[in-house]
């Protein structure tokens, strides 16, 4: 067993970050950005993760737990969602609601997400 306290990222996805910052090396600040945003990140990925077993273990209440991951990190919207937000905004923006605008739109939510 280590000293080190478990929120802070092993040595070892340190060094990778470091390698993954190699694209900024002409840029220290973007570089050390880089490292300092995936170690923020993993912290926080952390801390959920912890919370969201508490939330389990003690509660037993796997749909808040679930409910609580979805809330602090949410998906990106499907490129179907996108797509239907799109043409939302270009057919109240450019044209209103015409036929093609609502064929295309149907046809979008026809497709999988």
């Amino acid at each position: 067993m280590t000293d080190q306290h478990q929120i802070i990222p092993p040595p070892e996805l340190v060094q990778e970050w470091w390698e993954e910052a190699d694209q900024y090396q002409d840029d220290p600040k973007t570089y050390f950005d880089h490292v300092a945003t995936e170690a923020a990140r993993w912290g926080a990925d952390q801390e959920l993760k912890a919370c969201y077993e508490w939330v389990v273990r003690d509660w037993t209440d796997i749909q808040s737990a679930d409910m609580l991951l979805a809330a602090r990190r949410p998906k990106p919207p499907s490129l179907k969602e996108q797509a239907l937000q799109a043409l939302a905004e270009l057919a109240a923006e450019c044209y209103g609601n015409t036929d093609q605008s609502d064929t295309i739109r149907r046809a979008l939510e026809k497709l999988d997400d």
